[in-house]
């Protein structure tokens, strides 16, 4: 771990004044208080704060050991204690040694040192102390800032793979659909189930090329969406009806990869295949500020024997992508009407 102090230059320059503050300190308080000279006094402010300030910049390589586990406190108080017992004594006997040597009137300033002894040594436990309660506060700083990078980390990969997961879901669905047309159609019209077949080999190049992590536009999703829907079409020919009404303003948003698809399968499942009259699946695209806000709509036969109850798995897959996607923002409603199904998606709008 890097040294908190030394690595930023801010806050290196914030400990020197702060030291410096110290030494003016305490070179007033000598001078006035204890009536020592002027040149002794800003002799051993200065010499003193400078020396603690850079013991204090030395103490966090021991220190980040001591205090990096949490789980053996009384081994970690003595060796606070320790420490700042040599450290204190370090300190004084420099202290003295240095201004010693620069003062002129020697013997008056070992007079003075010894009545002040008590001052001085109080005064470095508690500017030690002060300096392990930085280091302590900076070491919780960075063990937190550290635990929620990690969990913001896991909360991602967990969120990839629940799409990844989710999206997997959507291909053997779609496919298992397309085959069952596909298999009717080789019987009933041959040359619309080659149409067919080629219709879905485009379609599931499309889907395959695009990465399962990565969003799509909104203009690539409908795309995608109208070659699904013109190989429906083959089958159902006039029986289904497509009407869209999108904004050109909301075609560069973004959305998770085949969102759309399951809402307009339940669209083909349960009105073209459960009606013997004209389905029509309206699309609407609209920008409402800051969110996009799409609608499908089908109408159904209020009189057709539902045959095709399901699981339930396209909306719960939808539902489920769209939270993950947006969080608590992704919202989608579901109204089912005696002659309409309708499924009404809003979303913020992202470039």
């Amino acid at each position: 771990m890097r040294h908190p102090v030394i690595a930023n230059r801010s806050r290196l320059l914030v400990w020197w004044l702060a030291w410096a503050a110290l030494a003016a300190g305490q070179s007033s308080l000598i001078h006035f208080v204890y009536g020592s000279s002027t040149d002794a006094a800003i002799a051993d402010g200065i010499i003193s704060m400078t020396l603690f300030g850079l013991i204090g910049l030395a103490v966090w390589f021991p220190l980040r050991y001591m205090l990096k586990d949490n789980t053996q406190i009384y081994s970690d108080i003595l060796n606070l204690v320790l420490t700042g017992t040599v450290t204190i004594i370090f300190w004084l006997i420099a202290t003295k040694f240095l201004v010693r040597a620069i003062v002129t009137e020697k013997m008056d300033y070992q007079l003075f040192w010894h009545s002040v002894i008590f001052f001085r040594i109080t005064a470095g436990v508690l500017i030690f102390f002060l300096i392990i309660l930085v280091y302590y506060l900076f070491l919780s700083a960075t063990k937190l800032a550290e635990k929620a990078s990690r969990q913001a980390q896991l909360e991602s990969l967990v969120r990839e793979a629940e799409l990844k997961i989710l999206r997997s879901q959507i291909n053997p669905h779609f496919l298992f659909n397309s085959l069952n047309s596909i298999s009717s159609l080789t019987v009933t019209d041959p040359v619309k189930a080659r149409e067919m077949i080629v219709k879905l080999s485009d379609f599931m190049r499309y889907s395959l090329s695009s990465r399962n992590d990565q969003p799509v536009t909104l203009r690539n999703e409908m795309e995608s969406l109208r070659l699904y829907l013109e190989i429906e079409k083959i089958r159902f020919s006039d029986r289904l009806v497509i009407e869209e009404e999108i904004s050109d303003e909301c075609l560069p948003a973004l959305l998770p990869g085949l969102l759309l698809q399951p809402l307009y399968e339940n669209a083909v499942k349960h009105g073209v295949y459960e009606s013997t009259d004209r389905v029509t699946i309206r699309t609407s695209v609209r920008r409402d500020g800051d969110w996009v806000v799409i609608s499908v709509t089908n109408n159904i036969d209020p009189e057709a024997i539902v045959t095709r109850k399901g699981a339930g798995i396209g909306l719960k897959n939808v539902r489920g992508r769209l939270e993950l996607f947006y969080g608590e923002k992704g919202e989608m409603t579901v109204t089912r009407n005696d002659d309409s199904f309708n499924v009404n998606m809003r979303f913020p709008y992202q470039e």
